[in-house]
């Protein structure tokens, strides 16, 4: 006669929060389902919107606190693309402005009780990658032809060596968007995971006071990576978008 033991235990799924499921109901995810990722990033898309016609609608002498962080967001990040660009590389400012507010925004809405974080998706990442590998590669062509070409060919270098490094540089180019992807994905996703882990902690009434405070530290220290990653994001583009300008070594 078999006899089951039931034991009770302190059971928690840290990566359920990563979970895409449907808004409507149902199962299956298709291309076209509206999902808790679309609506988080809509969100992010809709609160930038907010901020930047809300905040820029005054333009008084003296900004209110919207205004003020519209007028900071802008000047940061114009900043940025002109120091690592040069002032040729301003034209693309308002499409460096757009992938900065955007990771920014869904970062922070992803840090909200019962929300859902779409950065922590590689799928997301990896689209924003892309468009960036894609789109200065392009450009680099279109700017300087085969020219560009010399992005890979470092004339500094003692000839013999110039073919190996050539090898190297086209390989580091190919593996930008995977890095550029995974880096974003994988900081957003731990940080989420660790706090739920040490939520579920919580529960435990023996070091609960322990986990809360745990909690508290990894989430003041999530909103600064929320902030650290679109950043790096961001200037990463800037550079990317620099030797599609200026390829040359």
């Amino acid at each position: 006669m078999a006899t089951e033991e039931h034991s009770e235990g302190l059971v928690f799924h840290p990566m359920d929060q990563f979970i895409v499921k449907p808004l409507f109901g149902g199962t299956e995810v298709h291309w076209y389902t509206p999902t808790n990722a679309t609506l988080w990033m809509g969100l992010a898309a809709l609160c930038i919107i907010g901020l930047l016609v809300f905040g820029t609608r005054g333009r008084a002498i003296i900004p209110n606190r919207l205004q003020s962080i519209a007028e900071l967001l802008y000047g940061m990040v114009r900043k940025m693309v002109e120091d690592v660009t040069g002032k040729d590389g301003l034209k693309y400012f308002p499409y460096v402005m757009t992938l900065f507010c955007f990771i920014l925004f869904a970062n922070f809405l992803g840090l909200l009780p019962k929300s859902f974080s779409p950065t922590s998706h590689i799928a997301v990442t990896a689209v924003l990658a892309l468009l960036v590998f894609v789109g200065v590669t392009v450009l680099g062509f279109v700017k300087n032809g085969t020219h560009f070409l010399g992005l890979f060919w470092v004339s500094s270098a003692p000839l013999a060596l110039r073919p190996v490094l050539a090898i190297i540089e086209l390989i580091s180019y190919f593996v930008r968007p995977v890095s550029h992807s995974i880096r974003l994905a994988g900081n957003v996703m731990a940080g989420h995971a660790v706090i739920k882990v040490f939520a579920a902690f919580a529960a435990v009434a023996a070091i609960a006071p322990i986990s809360i405070l745990a909690i508290t530290a990894m989430y003041g220290l999530e909103v600064l990576v929320a902030l650290i990653q679109a950043y790096v994001f961001t200037i990463l583009t800037c550079v990317y978008l620099k030797d599609a300008l200026h390829p040359s070594h």
